[in-house]
């Protein structure tokens, strides 16, 4: 199914009868019948439309959360998708699928059958996640949860331990989207390591569940499975007093992006880099593939890798499931090869830039969220600098300037409780935070190697500056006021996708350059008991053209778990790899710095 096929073919039954104006097909006498996404679910009832992506059949149980023996479980409830979930579910794409990766680290081993009624008494005590897609016809006026009683499959599996599960297991994560027919719309796989530790990998369908709702489920299933408390802990209380002013000769920060369109990242699909190792083949010598060793970073294949001349190349990289390169070309480059859909993905861990301490009286200038957000833009705009297209006699082109092009950051905003009444399902909103003419005269100081410590602390002053100015803003919707105008229940779902779809392509110069999103400290203890807690946890979001690239970031133990995901339009992997030591200078280059004796400090 792609994007233009918003729903499965048709069943037999009232195959070719013309909608009667009310949404639904005519009977036989002329009466408008029961709505189709309304009727109870059992015999007759017709089917939903599939998830793009089909699920495998791989390990025990064969079906990591679809693929095998269904059971459909009685509908209790019907729920209109929200604006969030309509706009995501027109825009489906078996390219590029909508999959949220969630990936926890334990040291100790879980016990199958615990974990297994844990997850299953979990997902009763929250039954908003028990939904699938109801029936759906291209003349109906929405699309529709229902909500069952138990599961339609059971999400939880274990494969087959052994070399590369893990890396196999990342990959379904980025190809493989849990279907929308069956409730509930997350997988849950666990890998067992062979020195022990296990990686608890949760896959979700974008369309219907965000990360921190799952994150939910998961510490409820931790509290029933380790018997200890997972409330969340209490939001830290941020010192009183008057916030610092920006500087003077600044002029007052937007608090969204301008006019101008914003920056993209420079493509480096890597023409010359080989393909990675397929994720079924055993990992190279000297760079472990198992769980027991989370924390150890794997070396990628060096021959794939080559040097950039700006900079040496690090003594280890970060690790990533080896996504290849892709057969699927959205930019005319036919360089690439290899096999599979889906994005490209690094993760690591960094240590938590220092920031200046806190008083009584007087809060830190900025937020660690702000000084992600800084290297957010020095990577982008180093990176752009570095792949500046040429001239014709061979001199690099200056820089994009920042008032013409400006990098404009996406970051989503939840303000949800995190107890157990949280609301489950996708409950963040969007805001955008522009770098702009602001920069401008700090453009050069910025992206030099290494930035200007001065240029950076005026950036960061000026972020802060935004981020504030955004949270004071009353909170509007969650895509804004167009989107909830586009899936007004008044054309068909078929027409309003078609029109979303049209527009999505019109508005692409206007997307954001990238996504941000920081999860922060996680709010639960995520203690398995026996198990133990975690010693790191990764999350990471789609990353669809035309932005291409998406930024998250989870505190865990003092340091910063940083995932990197990216459309292979645009990056391969070794430009991930790149991307991502760039990053980690960028955002080494914001923190902040101690006073030398009878000097200020930056």
């Amino acid at each position: 199914m792609t994007a233009r096929q918003p729903a499965r073919h048709e069943p037999a039954d009232g195959r070719g009868d013309p909608p009667n104006g009310h949404g639904q097909p005519p009977t036989r006498n002329g009466t408008p019948s029961t709505p189709r996404g309304e009727r109870p679910a059992g015999a007759g009832e017709l089917s939903p439309a599939p998830s793009p992506s089909p699920p495998s059949g791989e390990g025990a149980g064969g079906g990591f959360g679809g693929g095998g023996e269904q059971n459909r479980g009685r509908a209790v409830a019907h729920l209109p998708f929200p604006v969030v979930d309509e706009i995501s579910r027109h825009c489906l794409d078996d390219g590029e699928p909508e999959t949220v990766h969630i990936e926890v680290h334990l040291p100790g081993r879980i016990d199958p059958v615990r974990l297994r009624t844990a997850f299953h008494q979990a997902l009763a005590r929250h039954p908003r996640i028990l939904m699938r897609q109801a029936p759906v016809r291209w003349w109906h006026r929405r699309y529709r949860w229902q909500l069952t009683a138990t599961p339609d499959v059971d999400p939880v599996d274990f494969p087959p331990p052994g070399p590369g599960a893990l890396a196999r297991a990342r990959q379904r994560a980025l190809d493989r989207c849990p279907p929308l027919d069956a409730s509930p719309p997350v997988r849950l796989e666990v890998i067992q390591g062979a020195e022990g530790g296990t990686v608890l990998l949760l896959t979700l369908h974008h369309t219907a569940l965000d990360g921190p709702a799952c994150l939910r489920v998961l510490a409820t299933a931790a509290e029933l499975y380790g018997g200890a408390d997972n409330s969340p802990a209490p939001a830290p209380v941020r010192a009183p007093g008057p916030r610092p002013e920006p500087p003077p000769a600044d002029r007052p920060p937007a608090p969204g992006p301008r006019l101008a369109r914003p920056a993209r990242i420079a493509p480096d699909p890597g023409p010359t880099s080989a393909p990675t190792p397929a994720p079924g083949s055993a990992p190279q010598p000297g760079s472990p593939d198992s769980p027991g060793h989370p924390n150890r970073p794997n070396r990628p294949n060096q021959s794939s890798r080559p040097n950039h001349p700006s900079r040496p190349e690090p003594p280890n990289q970060p690790r990533h499931p080896g996504t290849g390169n892709r057969n699927r070309n959205r930019t005319g480059n036919a360089n690439r090869t290899g096999n599979g859909n889906g994005n490209g993905m690094l993760l690591t861990d960094l240590p938590i830039p220092a920031r200046p301490p806190r008083t009584a009286t007087q809060p830190a200038p900025y937020t660690v969220n702000d000084q992600l957000l800084v290297a957010t833009w020095l990577m982008v705009a180093h990176w752009n600098q570095l792949h500046a297209p040429a001239h014709p006699h061979g001199a690099a082109a200056p820089p994009a300037d920042p008032a013409s092009a400006p990098v404009v950051v996406t970051m989503p905003v939840d303000d949800r409780p995190r107890d157990a009444g949280m609301p489950i399902g996708n409950g963040t909103r969007l805001v955008s935070v522009g770098f702009g003419p602001e920069e401008r005269r700090d453009a050069g100081p910025l992206t030099a190697d290494p930035p200007d410590p001065d240029a950076v602390a005026r950036l960061l002053r000026r972020t802060a500056a935004r981020t504030r100015a955004l949270k004071a803003a009353v909170p509007g919707s969650q895509l804004g006021l167009y989107a909830t105008m586009l899936t007004a229940p008044v054309l068909p779902v078929g027409l309003r996708g078609a029109v979303t779809r049209t527009l999505r392509r019109a508005a692409a110069p206007w997307t954001s350059t990238t996504l941000l999103s920081n999860i922060g400290r996680i709010a639960y203890p995520l203690d398995f008991g026996d198990a133990g807690r975690p010693t790191a946890v990764w999350f990471s979001a789609p990353a669809r053209m035309p932005r291409g690239l998406t930024v998250t970031t989870v505190s865990v133990a003092g340091r910063i778990q940083l995932a990197l995901r990216w459309s292979p339009a645009l990056l391969d992997d070794a430009a991930g790899a790149r991307l991502g030591e760039l990053f980690r200078s960028s955002l080494a280059a914001t923190a902040w710095t101690p006073p030398p004796a009878g000097g200020a400090a930056r």
